[in-house]
């Protein structure tokens, strides 16, 4: 029985693939191992998104050399799309699989035998166009949470990004599949599922033609028995309508928790980036959400240092995002990507003042959150623990994404616990006490 091993770069789609990609290996006879556990094959899911892409998937590649240099090295994922060419120039690397091959690796491979006379990696990779078919994926690595593909694809041209280049058109499960994974998935004992997707409020696509929409989805979801929760990841704000927000309100198990993608608070930039909204429909959008669920939480991302922002720019996005009821950033800094739009426009944004925006919104990162967690003190919320212990304490999620940490007890590992929330410790999670004001968990 050969021994196969997964390294993850990237989203939580990626994560989700590979999870899915694994089970069909264990379905084919191969034993799914530890990346340091001797492996026979290495399959490297590659990201295009973070920064240094070749970088790390060069360093990836000499870790498993050294653990086995006789072992089967294929790369698959959004960089193998986009580069597959200068991937398979990287010594040890044996395969390079595009977005439309990825999924009958093991068919394409034959065995994983090493050629040693095979002076670079064999490419297969179709041009993104052929990438037409949809793939059922979930992660099962987690007993408490379980991130489930429900889209791929974008068909957004945003002028900084290669997403629609590395995983092409917008397409999508049917309803029926998803619930049928939701039920499989809920029969695994998981507690909370995390839909994932490219373009997620596009869900509706089968085949080029929209036959389903995201809140068919949301609703079928929703009726789903022995999934607690269901967290959507990322929802574009246009795509996001107030029929999807008020359904969520009132819904039994999706939480009140939005991460929706802002990118920039100037309405010059987001005309630069090919964004399909101003900064007026996103205040709409957060106006909404927190006219229905004041206690919601809501994380945006945003993109700094893309080219034409100046510092009037920059402080005019921080400014937003500062009087904006917000909870968290996910801040991304721009880097270059070849065949984008944004890397003819001028001026560009220097490295220096690129670290400088990132570190600054950082820190009003991290007081959004203090100040989100605070306004939730002394509130019952409910936590689902989850099984890392980490210096004797666990760590589980409120609904709205507080993060609660306690002391470690087995007996909560994936269980959902009503707490009052107390105070905020010094390492920034949240402490909690028994609902009937007997002190639970707390630090010494």
């Amino acid at each position: 029985m050969k021994k196969v091993a997964f390294y993850t770069l990237g989203c939580k789609l990626n994560y989700s693939e590979t999870s899915g990609i694994s089970r069909m290996f264990e379905q084919r006879g191969y034993k799914k191992v530890a990346f340091n556990d001797q492996p026979d094959i290495f399959i490297v899911n590659t990201c295009s998104v973070t920064e240094n892409a070749d970088k790390k998937c060069r360093k990836i590649v000499r870790e498993a050399q050294a653990i086995n240099p006789n072992g089967y090295v294929a790369i698959i994922g959004c960089y193998a799309q986009l580069k597959p060419q200068e991937i398979s120039e990287i010594p040890g690397v044996d395969a390079v699989l595009g977005a439309a091959e990825k999924f009958r690796l093991i068919d394409l491979l034959d065995g994983f035998v090493k050629e040693p006379s095979q002076q670079q990696g064999k490419v297969f990779a179709s041009p993104i166009e052929d990438a037409v078919d949809y793939h059922v994926a979930y992660s099962l690595n987690d007993r408490t949470r379980t991130f489930l593909k429900v889209q791929d694809g974008c068909d957004y041209p945003c002028a900084y990004c290669t997403i629609p280049l590395a995983r092409g058109k917008s397409r999508s499960d049917t309803i029926e599949n998803v619930v049928k994974s939701a039920r499989e998935i809920a029969a695994r004992g998981v507690k909370e599922i995390v839909l994932t997707g490219v373009n997620i409020g596009d869900f509706g696509l089968q085949n080029g033609q929209r036959v389903e929409t995201f809140l068919g989805l949301v609703k079928a979801l929703d009726e789903v028995e022995g999934i607690e929760r269901f967290r959507i990841s990322s929802i574009e704000p246009n795509l996001l309508t107030d029929e999807i927000i008020a359904f969520v309100a009132q819904s039994k198990r999706f939480v009140p928790h939005f991460h929706i993608p802002l990118q920039s608070g100037s309405n010059k930039i987001l005309g630069l980036m090919r964004r399909r909204y101003r900064r007026e429909l996103y205040v709409d959008r957060v106006s909404k959400i927190k006219e229905l669920m004041p206690h919601c939480c809501i994380g945006v991302d945003v993109i700094v240092g893309h080219p034409g922002e100046t510092n009037d720019d920059f402080l005019e996005t921080y400014q937003f995002l500062n009087e904006l009821d917000i909870s968290y950033l996910h801040v991304f800094t721009y880097s270059e990507r070849p065949n984008t739009l944004a890397v003819d426009i001028k001026p560009v944004v220097p490295q220096s003042q690129r670290a400088e925006r990132s570190k600054m919104l950082h820190i009003l990162s991290d007081k959004k959150r203090r100040a989100f967690y605070e306004s939730q003190l002394g509130l019952e919320r409910t936590v689902l623990f989850e099984e890392d212990v980490v210096n004797g304490y666990m760590q589980g999620f409120t609904e709205n994404y507080v993060r609660v940490s306690v002391q470690y007890d087995p007996l909560l590992i994936n269980e959902m616990k009503t707490l009052r929330l107390t105070n905020i410790n010094a390492d920034g999670t949240v402490e909690a006490e028994e609902s009937e004001s007997i002190p639970m968990f707390v630090h010494n």
